[in-house]
C-alpha cells in the first residue's frame, strides 16, 4: 500500500484580496505561510518519497514550507530535467548528501484553472456585474468556462492524463507521493478518485493548507482520515 497526499496551497496574496488569480504567479500571504507550516505538521510523520507541484510559486512555496516540519529531515530539491544547462550543472557529487534530497517535480499540468479575462478581477465586483449565479457557475461548475479561460472539464483534460502517466506509476511502485497544487487542479483529481458526478463536484470545496489523504492499493484509491 502506498499513500497519496493532496495539499492545496495556503492563502495567496490575491486570495486575501478576493481576486481571481488563475495562472498569475502570486506568492503566499503571511497567513498562507502559516497554513503551509501547519499542513507540514499534519504530514510530518508520513514518509514521503517524491513531491509534485504546479509551476506556480504558491504551490511550490507550500510544499517547501510544509517540508521544513517533516520528521525525516530530508531536503526537497527541485528537479530540472529537460531544462538544458541547469539540468547538467545541478548534479550532486556526494552520495551521502544526495541521499538526503527529496525530489520535487514541477508540472504545468497541475496549475490552477486558467481564469482568462477574470484574472486579476475582484470576485465581488464580478458578482455585482454578472450576478451571483453566473460567477458561481464560472467558479464551481464542471463544463462552463469563464471568458477566455478554462472550465473544470478543460482543467481535468490536462491534469488527469498527467496524474495517470506520471504519478500513478510511482504509487504502483509503492512510493508515497505529495502533490501541492491548487483548488481546481485538485478538484479535478478528487472528482476522479472519489467518482463524483458533475452535480456533486459543484459542492466540492478544498480548503487551503489542509491535506487530504488517500491510500492506494490494488489499483484503488480510498480517502482516509488522519
Amino acid at each position: 500500500m502506498s499513500q497519496l497526499i493532496l495539499l492545496r496551497h495556503g492563502q495567496s496574496e490575491w486570495n486575501k484580496k478576493n481576486l481571481f488569480t488563475g495562472w498569475i504567479d502570486i506568492p503566499l500571504s503571511a497567513q498562507g505561510i502559516e497554513e503551509a507550516l501547519k499542513a507540514g505538521e499534519a504530514i510530518q510523520d508520513i514518509a514521503i518519497d517524491i513531491i509534485y507541484t504546479s509551476t506556480l510559486i504558491r504551490g511550490i512555496m507550500t510544499a517547501m514550507l510544509a517540508m521544513t516540519k517533516h520528521a525525516s529531515g530530508r531536503i526537497p530539491a527541485i528537479q530540472h530535467e529537460g531544462e538544458g544547462k541547469i539540468e547538467v550543472e545541478s548534479r550532486c557529487y556526494d552520495a551521502e548528501s544526495e541521499a538526503e534530497l527529496l525530489p520535487v517535480i514541477r508540472a504545468w499540468e497541475l496549475n490552477e484553472r486558467m481564469y482568462g479575462e477574470l484574472q486579476g478581477r475582484n470576485k465581488q465586483k464580478m458578482r455585482e456585474i454578472y450576478g451571483d449565479e453566473q460567477v458561481q457557475v464560472w467558479r464551481r461548475s464542471y463544463a462552463s468556462a469563464p471568458p477566455g479561460g478554462e472550465s473544470l472539464k478543460m482543467t481535468a483534460e490536462r491534469t488527469l492524463p498527467y496524474f495517470d502517466r506520471e504519478i500513478v506509476p510511482k504509487l504502483k511502485e509503492g512510493k508515497n507521493v505529495l502533490i501541492a497544487a491548487h483548488g481546481n487542479s485538485l478538484r479535478s483529481i478528487v472528482m476522479e478518485l472519489d467518482n463524483l458526478s458533475e452535480e456533486q463536484v459543484l459542492k466540492l470545496e478544498i480548503p487551503t493548507g489542509v491535506p487530504l489523504f488517500y491510500e492506494y492499493l490494488g489499483g484503488q484509491f480510498k480517502q482516509v482520515d488522519r
